[in-house]
C-alpha cells in the first residue's frame, strides 16, 4: 500500500502579490479573496489540493505591511503563528516591484523562523527575463532557498510545476482532509467574506479595512435556495451613510455583487439580505435592511 503525504504549505508576501490569485489557482477553486485591494484577507483560509498519494493545505495570509497600526500587528502575528506549523513557506513576490526595502525586512523576517523557504517570482509575464534574473540573484542574496519558481498566477503559467513540487516535497503522513474537500473554511465565513470584499472594492477607500461582516443566518429553503443574513458592523453613523449611499443605491449594488459570487461559490440560488450596525455601544444600533 502507497504510503500517504501531507503538510502545511504556508504563502508569505508583501499586500497584492497576487496570494490570492496563486491560491484559488493552485487549488482549482474559489477559495480566498481576490481584489486589486490590499490587505484584504484578514483571516487564515486554507486551501486543500489532493493529487495521487499527497495532500498540500494551503494557508492563505494577510500581507505583511502596514504603518503600525493595531490591526497590521495582529495580521503579522498571525502570519508568524501560521507559518509555525508549516512544513515549507512560500515567498511570493510582485517581480514587478523588484528587492525594495520593505521586501528586504520580510527576507529578513521569515528567514529568521528557521523554516525551508520557497521562493516564488509572480507577475512574470509583464517583466523583462534579464530583470527577473537580477532580482533572483538579488533576493537568493538574502536567504537560502530550496527553489525558485517564475509563474504567472493569473494566467496559470508556472503554477502546475510549483503546485508538483510541492506534492512531491510534503513529509509522510495521514490526510487531515477528504479527497474531494478543497477549503476548511465554513460557507457561511466564506460568504461573509465575499460580501465584505464587495464592500471594499465599492467604497473605495472611504471605510476602514477593520469593518466586520457577521453571517448572522444561514438558512436552507425547500426550493434548494439558501436565505442569507449578514450584518455589516461600522464605528460611525458616517460609515453607515457610505455604506447605503444615496437612496440606498451603493447597498444595493453592493448585495448585487455579492449574492452573485456567492451564488457562483456555492453553486445554488441565494437570497441575500445585508443589515449595517453602528459601533461603539454608545452609538444608537441601527439595522438597515436590503433584500438581493
Amino acid at each position: 500500500m502507497t504510503e500517504t503525504k501531507c503538510g502545511f504549505v504556508s504563502i508569505i508576501s508583501l499586500p497584492n502579490a497576487g496570494k490570492s490569485t496563486l491560491i484559488n489557482k493552485l487549488v482549482k477553486n474559489h477559495i480566498s479573496i481576490v481584489t486589486h485591494k490590499a490587505q484584504t484577507t484578514r483571516s487564515l483560509i486554507r486551501g486543500i489540493s489532493t493529487s495521487g498519494n499527497s495532500q498540500v493545505i494551503f494557508v492563505d495570509t494577510p500581507g505583511i505591511g502596514g504603518d503600525g497600526h493595531s490591526l497590521y500587528k495582529v495580521m503579522t502575528k498571525t502570519v508568524r503563528l501560521s507559518a509555525s506549523d508549516s512544513d515549507l513557506v512560500t515567498l511570493l513576490v510582485d517581480a514587478r516591484q523588484g528587492l525594495n526595502t520593505k521586501l528586504t525586512n520580510l527576507i529578513r523576517t521569515i528567514k529568521n523562523w528557521n523554516k525551508a523557504l520557497v521562493l516564488v517570482l509572480n507577475k512574470i509575464d509583464i517583466v523583462r527575463r534579464d530583470s527577473l534574473l537580477k532580482l533572483t540573484a538579488d533576493i537568493h542574496g538574502h536567504a537560502e532557498f530550496l527553489n525558485t519558481f517564475m509563474i504567472s498566477a493569473l494566467k496559470g503559467d508556472g503554477t502546475e510545476d510549483l503546485l508538483r513540487w510541492l506534492h512531491d516535497k510534503v513529509p509522510q503522513g495521514e490526510w487531515l482532509y477528504p479527497e474531494d474537500q478543497v477549503r476548511d473554511i465554513p460557507l457561511h465565513n466564506l460568504a461573509a467574506e465575499i460580501t465584505r470584499k464587495h464592500i471594499l472594492l465599492s467604497v473605495h477607500d472611504e471605510l476602514p479595512y477593520n469593518l466586520e461582516v457577521e453571517t448572522s443566518q444561514w438558512t436552507p429553503l425547500r426550493d434548494k435556495s439558501v436565505s442569507i443574513h449578514q450584518t455589516i458592523h461600522v464605528g460611525h453613523l458616517g460609515h453607515k451613510k457610505i455604506l447605503l449611499g444615496k437612496h440606498g443605491r451603493s447597498i444595493k449594488h453592493i448585495a448585487m455583487a455579492a449574492r452573485s459570487e456567492i451564488i457562483e461559490t456555492l453553486g445554488q440560488p441565494v437570497h441575500l439580505f445585508l443589515f449595517v450596525k453602528v459601533h461603539p455601544k454608545q452609538s444608537r444600533k441601527i439595522g438597515t435592511q436590503i433584500q438581493e
